[in-house]
This record gives structure tokens, sequence and C-alpha cells, in this order.
């Protein structure tokens, strides 16, 4: 299987943002919940990221009471 290429955009978008103001929730308050700092979450929230681990994704979801699917959806 090749790899995606690391150029353009993902067609994956993180509605981080919507759910931390539906939850009246910083970023700061989160990064705090799920142990991870406030940086790498902005990268997620303004999807730049590259990869997620599960884990992270787990953690995330948990925090704020959704599905991965209310996180991550598609975007193309």
């Amino acid at each position: 299987m090749t790899p995606a290429p690391d150029d353009g955009p993902s067609g994956v978008h993180c509605r981080l943002d919507e759910l931390l103001t539906e939850r009246d929730m910083t970023l700061t308050q989160l990064s705090k919940l799920v142990g991870v700092s406030i940086v790498n979450l902005s990268i997620l929230k303004n999807d730049h990221a590259r990869a997620i681990r599960y884990s992270t994704l787990s953690a995330i979801c948990r925090a704020l009471d959704c599905e991965i699917g209310d996180l991550l959806v598609r975007s193309d």
C-alpha cells in the first residue's frame, strides 16, 4: 500500500473548535483533561495534524463526551 502524499489537504476536518464551543470549554481545559499540549491540540484543531494516536483520539472523545465521527469528518 502506497502512503498518501504529504502535500495538500488531507480531506479530513477536525471539528474540535466547534465541539469546544458547544461545551463551553477552552483548549487549555481540554489540554489538562487529556494530557496533550495546547500546541498539539491547536495543530489538530486547525487541521494541520498529519496523524493522531488512537489513545489521544479516545481521550479527546471521552473528555468531550462525543464519538470519533463527531470530531473528525470528511472535508472533500
